[in-house]
């Protein structure tokens, strides 16, 4: 293409500085929520890859157990195998620090193994914390923490650091640091045998890092390793674990990018907005220029340049918008987004060229895609026809396509049968595409039905109004299109959201049946309450009955994350948020009810046998029932608390759910555990606070989702607001012509008004149908399929009727002052090139 004509078709883009302004700030804003997530999670993968490393150090193999740890007596058969070079045991806890609200991961490692395992966790001994035998590392009392650990604590060598132990506080002091932990890592390392001493873990160790001789091969070595260990205990690479770990967040990160990506669609359908009103306004100019000698492909690339031009702006800006979106992110709610999968890890803002270069890409291919059918259009008009004044009224009579709705429809359902792929719901997104391009469709023809339908009105204006709508329904799909879209997906966000907490807080009900719950320490394996000390509070004055929780975690392959065990007094299942069918267990055999993530992850169901590894030993079980929970992603299996104890010989318990015995004050019951655990031990919470602790939590995590709900709102209001100020340019003889006959300037305001209303109201009503449709995807298929749990649907009614209004009402607004340009034209000015 000369420069003459990219200079033609570029000069259309200054022209249209508004409608090109809207455009482009859409792209943008998809592109940079898109590109904010990638970074954010990026950033977050790469930090929290760098601390598996860390903690990996220069280990070829890792044997891991459960939470609550294996038999050491496994750490001195492996060190003695041919295979193994070095061994080095680890005791890795989280425990919790009395009055500061917080844990810190304290290992607990064999100084004499560990600098030829993991260098990085060795300690270092302060010069004035050195004792006369140089056998500080060992002594019973001491804590090494790393420089993070030590900066977010305030604590320096030399000074102490309370810890809980069980249900007592631990003074340690701090005698030195961790130096290869670096700047990022708050933990800290004791004797092993000391840890084990203090926190309750005599004879017990977490995990074991080999390094191999030199020369074997690891699968055939790790093959070897496992063969002889006991249940539940997993021998992985440094790789599968972390791989492990960083896919847990994976379904949440590719929903957020699938939400940023239908952002961008939106983005793009405004473009296509704008330059099909363009493409309309200009049929004349781009006619005289095919009259000249302008042949039909340069015509295209040209119109298709202008597309392109626009996204590669847009795309450029949003790159410039997401980083900075991600800075923000970073200090707001953290490298997770506040979802908690990357707790405690701090990245650092980076750009990332690959990344950025893919979704500047996006934004292009968004731009070329939104011009294509208007560049097609144009490609095909006939000169001599089009330079006639008039002709640009063909291109809003669009054909009705049911048979192809129909059809995007019909898909839609079939891929919502099909499984996920690598976990991730391919299948459902596809779906939720084919559901906004199907409605799409039928917005032509839902228009001409409605113009049809309203015809009973007596009111000149409305009569126009309808009779516009009915003779061109093209401009309700151009205008109408980003609207329908960007309805349909606040509202299945909307519905998704309003179903999943609604079912959130029925879980929470179930699940928290008793009126006071006490927990040594809710995210830590520091504490734990013993049996006396459970005895001593089922003794108060005012308690009925106690339930204790035991909480472990257990692997039941390699492939997967470890699954939480809960053993508590479940009466059969009646205390748990049962979902689907029952099965019977007979009497001789323990009953087991297993989440719906154990479900989809594992492939048992009711009535199966289950075989749990507890105390190193395999234990049968029977599946009785699956249960609903939205606190464990990665799967959770609950029994009978007495079945855990008979086989286990375990006594203690994490948490302890209180039952008021009739007229006891729940102020004095507190008070009295308080003074018999101490006041930073425990803590206390009632049902309706953790309720609503849990909820905050959630409304932080979603917080994201709100944004792109209100950003695709947004878009559509762009959408409505460029296509009918465009409209109002290229029906500018059409206006003057209803001047002539004696409409008034106020009166055409309120014709285009009124247009936008009924396109509005058209686009809003199918977008809340295609939203709730997109809503029963994302509930029935995307979510189940991601995170592995159901919910119960729950339609925000007034809501979603008050938000329709609003949109509506928006519309009509940005359509009146969109139009304005038409209430000033001149009447006689506005016909003189009618011919």
């Amino acid at each position: 293409m000369s420069a003459v004509l990219r200079r033609i078709f570029l000069a259309s883009l200054a022209r249209r500085r508004l409608a090109t302004a809207l455009s482009l700030f859409a792209i943008a804003l998809g592109v940079a929520l898109g590109l904010a997530v990638q970074i954010i999670h990026s950033a977050a993968l790469d930090e929290f890859g760098r601390g598996m490393h860390l903690l990996a150090g220069e280990a070829d193999l890792q044997v891991i157990g459960p939470r609550e740890g294996f038999d050491d007596a496994e750490y001195g058969r492996l060190a003695i195998r041919d295979e193994v070079a070095d061994a080095s045991p680890v005791l890795e806890l989280d425990v919790r620090l009395p009055g500061r609200d917080r844990s810190l991961r304290i290992f607990g490692i064999d100084a004499l193994r560990v600098a030829h395992v993991n260098p990085a966790l060795m300690p270092l001994v302060a010069e004035a914390q050195r004792d006369e035998r140089d056998l500080t590392v060992l002594r019973p009392d001491v804590l090494f923490a790393s420089p993070a650990a030590q900066a977010e604590l305030g604590v320096a060598p030399g000074g102490r650091l309370d810890v809980q132990a069980g249900a007592q506080v631990a003074s340690l002091r701090i005698a030195g640091s961790v130096p290869g932990a670096g700047q990022g890592r708050a933990l800290a390392v004791m004797d092993i045998a000391a840890a084990q001493a203090l926190f309750g873990r005599l004879g017990r160790i977490t995990r074991i890092d080999l390094r191999l001789k030199s020369g074997i091969d690891i699968e055939a070595a790790r093959r070897a390793l496992a063969a002889g260990l006991p249940a539940g205990v997993e021998v992985l690479t440094p790789q599968a674990t972390e791989d492990q770990s960083a896919g847990l967040s994976r379904a949440y990160r590719v929903n957020l990018t699938m939400l940023a990506a239908i952002a961008l669609v939106t983005g793009g359908f405004l473009v296509f907005s704008t330059q099909f009103l363009s493409v309309a306004r200009r049929r004349q100019e781009l006619a005289f220029l095919r009259a000249l000698g302008l042949d039909r492909r340069a015509l295209m690339r040209g119109l298709l340049v202008e597309g392109a031009v626009v996204g590669l702006a847009g795309g450029l800006l949003g790159i410039a918008v997401g980083h900075g979106v991600a800075a923000l992110a970073f200090d707001v709610v953290g490298g997770d987004l506040g979802a908690g999968y990357f707790r405690g890890v701090a990245p650092a803002l980076r750009f990332d060229p690959q990344a950025s270069g893919a979704y500047l890409l996006l934004g292009v291919a968004a731009g070329l895609a939104g011009a294509w059918l208007p560049a097609r259009d144009a490609q095909r008009m006939l000169p001599a026809r089009a330079l006639k004044s008039g002709d640009e009224a063909h291109m809003f009579r669009f054909r009705a396509r049911p048979r192809i709705a129909a059809g995007c429809l019909g898909l839609a359902f079939v891929l919502c049968l099909l499984p996920p792929v690598g976990s991730i719901p391919v299948f459902g997104y596809l779906a939720v595409a084919l559901i906004l391009v199907g409605a799409v469709l039928v917005l032509p023809m839902l228009v001409r039905a409605a113009a049809h339908r309203w015809a009973g009105s007596r009111t000149v204006l409305w009569q126009l109004a309808r009779a516009r709508l009915a003779a061109a329904p093209g401009q309700a799909v151009v205008a109408g299109a980003g609207v329908v879209a960007s309805v349909a997906l606040a509202v299945a966000m909307a519905i998704m959201v309003a179903s999943f907490r609604d079912s959130v807080d029925r879980w929470l009900t179930a699940v928290l049946p008793a009126d006071l719950y006490v927990s040594a320490a809710s995210q830590g394996t520091s504490g734990f309450f013993a049996p006396e000390t459970l005895q001593r509070i089922a003794a108060l004055p005012g308690v009925s009955r106690t339930m204790p929780v035991r909480f472990d975690t257990l692997r039941l392959d390699d492939r997967h994350l470890p699954v939480t065990l809960i053993a508590r007094p479940l009466d059969g299942g009646s205390r748990l948020p049962l979902v689907g069918a029952t099965a019977q267990v007979p009497t001789d055999e323990k009953p087991a009810w297993v989440s719906e993530a154990v479900v989809d992850l594992f492939a048992v169901r009711p009535g199966e046998r289950l075989v749990l590894p507890l105390a190193g030993k395999p234990v049968a079980f029977r599946v009785a029932g699956v249960w609903r929970d939205y606190a464990r992603q990665q799967g959770a299996v609950a029994i009978e608390l007495d079945d855990y104890r008979a086989a286990t010989g375990d006594l203690v318990a994490n948490d302890v759910a209180v039952f008021l015995a009739e007229g006891a004050s729940f102020n004095e019951l507190a008070a009295a555990v308080r003074r018999l655990l101490g006041e930073s031990t425990a803590r206390i919470a009632t049902p309706g606070e953790i309720r609503a602790l849990s909820l905050a939590i959630f409304d932080r995590t979603f917080l994201v989702t709100y944004v792109m709900e209100a950003v695709a709102v947004l878009i559509g209001l762009f959408g409505v607001s460029t296509s009918f100020a465009a409209l109002a340019i290229a029906r500018r003889k059409e206006f003057g012509v209803l001047r002539h006959l004696g409409l008034t300037r106020r009166e055409i305001g309120r014709l285009i008004t009124l247009e936008g209303l009924l396109t509005a109201v058209a686009g809003t009503a199918l977008g809340l149908v295609a939203g709730t449709a997109v809503a029963l995807v994302l509930i029935e298929v995307v979510n189940r399929q991601s995170f592995h749990w159901s919910m119960d649907l729950h339609l925000p009614g007034v809501a979603l009727l008050a938000f329709a209004l609003i949109v509506i009402a928006l519309a009509a607004f940005a359509a009146r002052v969109s139009g304005y340009q038409a209430m000033r034209d001149s009447a006689v000015l506005a016909v003189r090139e009618d011919w």
